[in-house]
Formats: C-alpha cells, structure tokens, sequence
C-alpha cells in the first residue's frame, strides 16, 4: 500500500490548491454552495492528476531505471509491477469522473456547470498525457504546457464556483507557473553543468543565460499583472475597495524569495517542496492571504 501511495503522489496535490483560488479572488469564501463546488473541483482534479502521474511513471519506466534517484520510484524499482499501474490509473480516472457525478447532482437543474468542469479536466487528461509521450520533449513547449494545465485548473476552479474570473488573474496563473517551471528547469540545468549528463531529454535546448533571462522577464511580467488586477476597476468595483494594490509588496517579496532560492541557494528543482519547506515563503504568503482577506472581508 505505501507504494502505491507513493506512485499518485498525494503530497503533490497542493497544486490544485489553484483551482480554488477563484474563491479567494472573487470573495465567494463564505458562500456555501461556491465553496462545495470549489472543493469538489479541487478533488476530481487531485485524482485526475495521479492518474497522470501514473502514466508518466510507466512511460519513462525505462530512464527512470537509469536515474541515480528515479530509479527507486515505485514501477522502476519494481515494487509495483505495470499491470496494476496501469489499473491504477484507470482507476484514478474513475475516481475523478465519480466526483464530476457528485457535482453534476448537486448543480441540478444547471448541471451544465458539471459538464463544462468535466471537459476541461478531460482536455487536461488528454494534454498530460500528450505531455508525458511527447511534448516535455521540446524546449519552451514543456513549461508552457505545464503552466497552461495550471490555466486550466482555475478555470474548472471558477466555472464549479461559479466565479467571473479577471482577464488578470488569468494571465498571472500562467506567468507565475511559468516562473516555477522556469526555475525547475534551471535547477536541470546546473546538474547537466556538474554531471555531463542531461536530466531531461530536452535540457541540452536551455542554458544558464537562457533561463536566467526568461526567469527575470516572467518574474517581472506577473509583478505588472497583479498590480493591474488589483488596480482593475471591475476588481475594485467588486470588492468596494482600493487598497488592493498594497498586497503588491508580499508578491515581490514572493518573488525575489523564489529567485534567491532559484539563483543562490540552487534548490528549485521542486517548486512543492520549497513551498512546504521554505518558512520564509511560508509567512510571505500567509502575510499576503492575510492582508488580502483583510481588505476585502474587513475594510
């Protein structure tokens, strides 16, 4: 059982934490019914996203086996043989449409919402698994993949909410992800500088100066658009307030934290683990959820 546990990796399910943001943003945290959507959303996506995980480990079963650390990964270590992988995964799947079904009950008669969630969650299966077999192969499309499965998580997000969601914060899901991966490949590239040896079959396409420069034009791309969605007069409007824009601070103090953690520390090679072991970043972003729910619930 710890294998297998180990193999749809629960502890990466703190990405989907994006599909409730919409609920944050659009101050719907206190309405009952946002918030059973949201978080039904959030489950079907967790579940979706094992199955996925499932799938990459059994199509790189092989490099993994050749990897100093992949290879003590369930399926390549043979702890879990690819039989019941690929059940698993079938059955991560199940899993994910069951709780659309759950959705779909609770939206009725408007059970378009279920609907409208379950096609993008199938659009995300369908992408991940054109992302394991083919596309991380190519420079530049690998991190616009990952981050636009981030686009698409707060879509769902908004949709099972029933949340309007800004242009702005649209933008910003993708940039900010962008950044992460960008700095997740980053960390690639000083271990093919150390070793000779490209973790990624696509790493030999990036370079130090490269993703330094993407990093710092992504970092300074998402500071502008948050700033915009806290100035937007429809964001404004909404909330009965503009002091949004003095959240700005934690956000480039979120920033300059990952760049340091990217550039001086190099230990961005997992973006979850830094967020569930930096302490720093920890308390940038309580500071800034808190300070953001201040303004909008309080003021």
């Amino acid at each position: 059982m710890k294998d297998i546990i180990r193999l749809i990796r629960p502890q990466q399910w703190t990405k989907n934490v994006f599909v409730l943001l919409p609920l944050f943003f659009g101050g719907a945290l206190l309405e009952r019914q946002a918030m059973v959507g949201g978080l039904l959303a959030f489950l079907a996506f967790c579940f979706i996203a094992s199955s996925i995980y499932c799938f990459n480990d059994l199509i790189d079963v092989e490099a993994d086996r050749r990897h100093p650390v992949k290879r003590l990964r369930p399926i390549a270590s043979g702890a879990v043989n690819m039989k019941t992988a690929y059940a698993l995964m079938a059955l991560m799947l199940v899993f994910s449409m069951a709780v659309l079904g759950v959705l779909y009950l609770i939206q009725m008669p408007s059970s378009a919402v279920a609907i409208k969630v379950g096609g993008v969650l199938l659009f995300y299966w369908l992408m991940n698994i054109c992302y394991c077999k083919w596309l991380k192969r190519y420079a530049i499309v690998d991190v616009c993949t990952v981050a636009f499965g981030f686009v698409l998580r707060i879509l769902a997000g908004g949709m099972a909410a029933g949340v309007m969601l800004s242009k702005w914060i649209v933008l910003m899901t993708f940039l900010l992800t962008l950044f992460l991966s960008l700095a997740k490949r980053r960390d690639d590239v000083l271990r093919m500088e150390a070793t000779g040896e490209a973790p990624r079959q696509n790493t030999s396409r990036y370079n130090r100066e490269f993703i330094n420069q993407a990093i710092t034009i992504t970092a300074s791309v998402t500071l502008v658009c948050y700033i915009m969605y806290t100035v937007s007069p429809e964001v404004v409007e909404r909330f009965h307030t503009d002091y949004l824009y003095l959240t700005t601070v934690f956000v480039l103090l979120g920033l300059l934290r990952y760049l340091q953690i990217a550039v001086v520390d190099k230990r961005s090679g997992d973006p979850t683990k830094v967020m569930l072991k930096d302490i720093f970043m920890q308390l940038i972003v309580l500071a800034w959820g808190l300070s953001f729910l201040l303004i909008i619930y309080l003021l």
